[in-house]
């Protein structure tokens, strides 16, 4: 069963003038989908939204059942400042809301910084058509039409067409005893002498503090590199059949790996990671679904910081950061024992729960789909993709920043929280 749903192609992207958006774009969208972006503004009670670009400010609010523009502030509205550019990669899902808070390229200056967040699936109702998630719209079935059990896991000789539908309806999976303790011994090790390696600002990790201040490293970047027997693994028919699962051509010969501690105790940085997609940043409509995949190296459960998923979120139109209250679809937890290893769609909504009682090692690597026909990708360097992912390590204070005083913690916030 596929679960690729791109609608955009990465050739068709350009870089979009002020006016272009404002006097273009804006109105060719209102004409196809106002009352659809209206809706979804309704439902999820926000108020109006100004863009404020180049001194100029333009108003989205609803009225009469429809997304109408505006010319100015209005008083009662949130407002956002940004530039022609970064609007110009809103508008074309290159960039999500929190994508451009995350890269300092917005900054509200009225309203919360809640409001920006929450508008972003109503942008994607307005620009591509996707209707907001409203409650019960999505549920759970078996190729037999009876419920779908969502607390059930896998063995790799489970029947594939029961699995791959499976990842279809729910959007993850967990597959039990893939890998050994023995290879998992191995992997362990690697990763503490990958951690001892580390240094801040090296480019190839993050770090977080905990309560006491301390820095430590809980995430080393391109892995891979550094564990002979991860690299092993990786290319295993064990793991690899995961990219065939739905069909989609999704890429496994070039996968790469990253891996995590998840100390007790840390209160700062980018460790246990809140609600979020994996096409947060933006880009869901040129990238997914990708697969991302867990290793789980020493197994995780309630007590441990077990990965947190939100079935069926990977076909909701909801906000791609936090939890959106509104939203209906409940929360489970992974618990998963060594060797086991997790699988979610790219667009599937996933937190990093905080252990409680011991540390956990997970190991998270992945399948891209290829290039739809016709379609190229600009040539991006090695070094850039790198720096890219390095930078994401001080993302909390670029947040906030964008928050302008709102409150903004939510969203970097490393709590326990709910399912």
């Amino acid at each position: 069963m596929s679960i690729d749903c791109r609608t955009r192609l990465h050739c068709d992207r350009r870089t979009l003038s002020r006016d272009e958006v404002f006097d273009d774009l804006f109105p060719e969208a209102l004409e196809r989908n106002a009352a659809l972006a209206a809706r979804g503004l309704r439902y999820k009670g926000l108020p109006s939204l100004g863009l404020t670009v180049e001194e100029k400010t333009l108003t989205l609010r609803e009225q009469d059942g429809r997304l109408t523009l505006h010319d100015g502030a209005l008083q009662d509205g949130a407002i956002a400042a940004l530039e022609a550019d970064a609007l110009s990669d809103l508008v074309q899902d290159w960039k999500s809301t929190m994508g451009l808070a995350m890269n300092s390229q917005v900054r509200m200056t009225q309203g919360e910084f809640s409001h920006w967040v929450g508008w972003e699936p109503v942008f994607r109702a307005l620009f591509d058509g996707r209707p907001v998630h409203e409650a019960g719209a999505i549920d759970f079935k078996n190729p037999d039409g009876s419920a779908l059990d969502l607390s059930q896991s896998f063995d790799l000789d489970d029947d594939r067409d029961e699995i791959a539908h499976f990842l279809h309806e729910a959007g993850f999976l967990h597959v039990r005893n893939v890998f050994t303790e023995e290879e998992m011994t191995a992997v362990s090790g690697d990763l503490d002498v990958a951690l001892s390696r580390a240094e801040p600002d090296d480019g190839a990790s993050w770090w977080a503090g905990d309560s006491t201040g301390a820095e430590q490293p809980v995430r080393v970047l391109f892995f891979h590199e550094q564990s002979e027997a991860l690299r092993t693994l990786l290319h295993d028919d064990r793991l690899q059949w995961v990219g065939k699962l739905t069909g989609d051509d999704h890429n496994g010969a070039q996968m790469g790996a990253e891996g995590l501690i998840k100390p007790l105790d840390i209160q700062t940085g980018l460790s246990d990671l809140p609600w979020h997609k994996d096409c947060g940043q933006g880009g869901h409509s040129y990238f997914c679904s990708g697969l991302t995949l867990g290793i789980s190296v020493t197994g995780a459960d309630r007590r441990s910081g077990a990965l947190g998923v939100v079935p069926g979120s990977h076909r909701a139109n909801v906000q791609t950061a936090g939890k959106d209250e509104s939203l209906d679809m409940a929360a489970i937890k992974l618990a998963t024992k060594t060797g086991d290893v997790t699988v979610h769609c790219s667009d599937t909504l996933h937190r990093a729960h905080r252990p409680t009682e011991r540390p956990r090692k997970v190991v998270y690597t992945g399948f891209r789909l290829g290039l739809k026909p016709g379609d190229v990708l600009d040539s991006v360097s090695v070094e850039k993709q790198r720096a890219d992912r390095a930078h994401l390590t001080n993302v909390q204070d670029r947040i906030a920043s964008a928050g302008a005083g709102a409150n903004a913690s939510e969203f970097v916030q490393m709590g326990e929280g709910d399912e």
